[in-house]
């Protein structure tokens, strides 16, 4: 079991920002920039693209809602999307908030955020989700 399953099943918290039947969305604890965020498929699969086609879409478009409702709470001029796949065996998608290419940089030093601050930036992105998962 990894430890993005753990999340899911509420074995470990974390700073959920949407879940349904298939997805789950929480903000990383290392982040590159406030508001990052990894979204995830519910089912335990390593590399993204062993996924299925149409879960990998579906991935793909409750990534967007979740992009979306980011971009609106938190200054970037964009969000970026990163899909890497190393860290933790469990396919994912990094939605990272930057204003310049280099802050997609995953070396950059990773912001040290208090409980308070990340409740705060998921509250924040809660609130303009669309349709609230």
């Amino acid at each position: 079991m990894t430890i993005f399953t753990k999340i899911v099943t509420g074995d470990i918290p974390c700073y959920k920002i949407a879940e349904d039947d298939r997805f789950f969305a929480f903000l990383d604890i290392n982040p590159l920039s406030k508001g990052h965020t990894l979204v995830i498929p519910k089912v335990e699969e390593d590399y993204i693209f062993n996924l299925d086609d149409s879960t990998l879409a579906d991935l793909m478009i409750f990534a967007k809602k979740i992009a979306k409702a980011i971009e609106t709470s938190i200054p970037c001029k964009r969000i970026g999307i990163a899909v890497i796949g190393l860290e933790v065996p469990h396919a994912h998608i990094h939605l990272i908030p930057i204003s310049k290419e280099s802050d997609m940089n995953f070396r950059n030093q990773k912001l040290q955020l208090s409980s308070e601050e990340m409740n705060k930036i998921a509250y924040n992105i809660i609130s303009k989700l669309v349709s609230p998962q």
